[in-house]
């Protein structure tokens, strides 16, 4: 990973916002029988948990 990358990463988390990268690590680490969700679907489902979700959350 670059520099600007960790950087990129490290403000989006900074302000709230989950990694992609490491969601998709997870999906295949915990749960390789299930598809993992495309990028965008993953942003709104994280948006939805954090400010406007009912229970939502962590899977595991």
């Amino acid at each position: 990973m670059t520099i600007l990358a960790r950087l990129r990463e490290t403000a989006l988390l900074m302000v709230g916002v989950p990694s992609y990268t490491a969601y998709r690590q997870h999906m295949a680490d915990r749960h390789p029988d299930h598809a993992p969700m495309d990028e965008k679907t993953f942003f709104r489902d994280r948006q939805q948990a954090r400010y406007g979700g009912k229970g939502g959350g962590r899977c595991c």
